[in-house]
């Protein structure tokens, strides 16, 4: 049936959106929330009781009947406490209630929530404050209200609430820029985030019988199956029936839910796909990737199959990242890294490109650390996303004006003159739709970075923190400079040349899975933090805790214990994953090939009476008893191990990397060996071209 003429009404219609709320304030209390999010003044309580009064009604003739403070805390997707609406009315009735304090503000209970030390123990109540600026939805009969979540201290528990600050902070900044370049209209300026989301589909039947998959979410064992992504046919081919009805259902359910999902393809691996929504700001992008990521999963279910957002959930083929697609735009429609048409556009261009390029060399080592976690530790660096490595890549047009502007030469051979910033008008700069180096961590696109270390799974709010706060910190630093200038022309010119020449080791164009580029990167002085136990540490740094209490983005305790549950996080996923490989060693792979060895030895003996070669027989069965030795052997090395895990959470992380990994390693490397000879009826559990070719 075709929905497409559904659409404009359907979009939004979970959503508290702008226009329902225009529809149903009153006039007064419209322009009192414009004012709030524009300007960021408080609500008074007779305000926040009559958009609390509307959103009820809204809500409740949508089928709503609980109300949840939607909020995002430090490990995990979303969470949310749901109450009802109802209040007694005496005579055994109820009426429907929803104020304007329980709007604005909430309590829920904290003690289950990893906090990195910033709650203590009796301190179990967290609290939740609702985000004006990002809308209230509905979703399965509850109204979320987006809302940030604190400590009874009053540190940040979520990951929206330093989102939110470094939002402001490079407004704030950015806002200075403008006003040298003459332009006094801006108000705001504010991060525009497009997140490329991958995953995988596979059928549900067999997922239930992975108890890896179930666990982790990831396959912990698996041979290489005789066909992969070799043909690369799987890539941008046509969609089959059965991912084209979920991509249908999810599109309608997201849309729905305000989230503009724009863009589905097959990616390269099999059963592996991508969605991709258009820009939006900052916040509410990551919102509803967050809501997005959810979506995925729960539609999956619908459909009989289950959503895989695992950085690398199968082994030997490509796995899931994100990319972040991150720009700068003004609440006039600017967009502040798309080259202008007027010197003075480009001038402001130049010196927006050159606090990036400052700021990702002076922070690379954080920037790596955002996107640190156990899944992408299998994926980044693995031939099929960026290396660990940090470099921008900017393209041969943009590279060629970079680079005149540094030696002062003649931009090219056949334009014949000399680039001078503010004077001349740049050549066009195309933008770049066809991703022509995904090989790089950081691309520019031409109006945009492309961000591509993030993990299919991880939140895209603290890399973007980290975007928002290191380009504010080098923002602010050419403002204070140029706020003093006399000459500002001759300045910016210096300034501009200056960071380009000063920062040129962080610009790479060329192979970033090139042995030589890690060479290079080397040489060049660049950080090379290849694991998680080598990027998290990065928290601690005293030039990057300084960066964040500086802009007010993090105090030193909230960014120290975020680091402390990032770390604890990667042992425990470790640990669990340790856990279960040895669970499933002993209780399915074991028995099942000693049994099939069994059934070997006697068609053995069986074929000797009967004076038959049983030379495959005998040959495989020896071959099994081999491996199942080694096996078991491996096995009762990683019990060991696990059970000599260090307390200190740095130790854990660095024990777990350096010990439990390489053992698990091990043993699965001997597993795989055991399953490619193994009958295919007697291994346990579905194999990789049945989970890969299923769907």
């Amino acid at each position: 049936m075709n929905t497409s003429g559904k659409l404009p009404e359907s979009f939004g219609s979970l959503v508290f959106n702008e226009e329902a709320m225009k529809e149903r304030l009153s006039a007064a209390s419209y322009a009192a929330w414009k004012k709030c999010i524009t300007e960021g003044t408080s609500l008074d309580l007779a305000t926040a009781n009559e958009i609390a009064d509307a959103m009820k009604l809204w809500a409740i003739e949508k089928g709503a009947t609980h109300y949840t403070h939607w909020f995002q805390p430090m490990t995990g997707y979303t969470a949310e406490k749901h109450d009802s609406f109802i209040s007694p009315a005496g005579g055994g009735k109820i009426i429907m209630e929803f104020s304007g304090s329980e709007l604005v503000r909430g309590e829920s209970d904290a003690s289950s929530f990893p906090s990195g030390g910033l709650r203590a123990t009796f301190e179990a109540r967290g609290y939740t404050a609702w985000d004006p600026t990002s809308f209230a939805f509905i979703k399965e009969n509850s109204l979320c209200i987006p809302t940030i979540f604190c400590s009874y201290s009053g540190h940040a528990l979520d990951k929206k609430t330093p989102l939110l600050r470094s939002i402001e902070e490079v407004s704030r900044q950015a806002i200075r820029i403008l006003r040298l370049f003459g332009d006094t209209e801006t108000k705001r300026v504010t991060p525009q985030v497009g997140p490329e989301q991958e995953y995988f589909l596979i059928d549900k039947a067999l997922y239930n019988r992975r108890r890896d998959l179930r666990m982790t979410g990831r396959t912990l064992f698996g041979a290489k199956p005789a066909r992969g992504q070799e043909l690369d046919d799987h890539y941008y081919g046509a969609i089959k029936p059965r991912v084209a009805a979920y991509m249908k259902d999810l599109d309608e359910t997201l849309w729905a839910l305000g989230v503009l999902s724009k863009t589905k393809h097959n990616e390269v691996a099999p059963s592996q796909h991508e969605m991709a929504p258009i820009y939006a700001d900052v916040n509410t992008s990551c919102d509803h990737n967050q809501l997005t990521m959810e979506m995925m999963k729960k539609v999956a279910d619908r459909h009989d199959l289950v959503c895989l957002l695992h950085e690398k959930p199968f082994a030997g083929v490509n796995g899931s990242g994100k990319h972040n697609n991150w720009s700068l735009g003004t609440d006039t429609g600017r967009n502040l890294f798309k080259p202008g048409s007027t010197p003075s556009q480009n001038a402001q261009f130049l010196l927006f490109l050159a606090a990036f390029i400052k700021g990702v060399d002076d922070y690379q080592d954080f920037l790596r650390a955002t996107v640190a976690s156990p899944g992408n530790d299998h994926r980044l660096g693995a031939q099929e996303a960026p290396p660990a490595v940090i470099s921008i890549y900017l393209g041969d047009e943009l590279n060629a004006v970079v680079e005149s502007i540094i030696k002062g030469t003649e931009y090219k051979e056949a334009d014949k003159r000399t680039l001078k910033i503010g004077v001349d008008v740049l050549p066009p700069i195309p933008q770049d739709t066809t991703d022509r180096n995904r090989t790089s961590p950081m691309a520019f696109t031409g109006n945009k970075f492309e961000f591509r270390m993030l993990g299919s799974s991880q939140s895209i709010s603290g890399p973007n923190v980290a975007l928002n706060t290191i380009m504010a910190e080098e923002l602010g630093q050419f403002a204070d400079e140029l706020e003093q200038s006399t000459d500002f022309q001759a300045d910016l010119h210096a300034l501009i040349k200056r960071v380009f020449t000063d920062y040129q080791r962080i610009l790479f164009n060329g192979n970033g899975y090139d042995d030589a580029w890690i060479a290079e990167a080397e040489r060049r002085g660049l950080s090379n933090l290849v694991s998680t136990a080598d990027a998290l540490p990065m928290y601690f740094s005293e030039k990057n805790v300084a960066l964040f209490v500086k802009h007010g983005i993090y105090t030193r305790e909230e960014l120290e214990a975020r680091a402390e549950i990032h770390m604890e996080n990667y042992s425990t996923v470790s640990i669990i994953e340790a856990r279960t490989m040895v669970d499933m060693i002993r209780h399915e792979i074991l028995p099942a090939v000693s049994g099939f060895a069994d059934q070997l030895c006697q068609r053995a003996f069986h074929k000797e009476a009967m004076q038959v070669s049983c030379r495959y027989e005998t040959s495989t069965a020896r071959e099994l008893g081999r491996l199942t030795d080694a096996l078991a052997k491996a096995c009762d090395r990683l019990e060991s191990d696990l059970s000599a895990i260090p307390g200190d959470t740095m130790d854990a992380m660095v024990y777990c990397h350096n010990v439990l990994i390489p053992d698990m390693d091990a043993a699965r490397a001997t597993a795989d060996r055991l399953e490619a000879i193994t009958a295919a009826e007697a291994w346990p559990f579905p194999v990789y071209s049945d989970l890969l070719f299923s769907v």
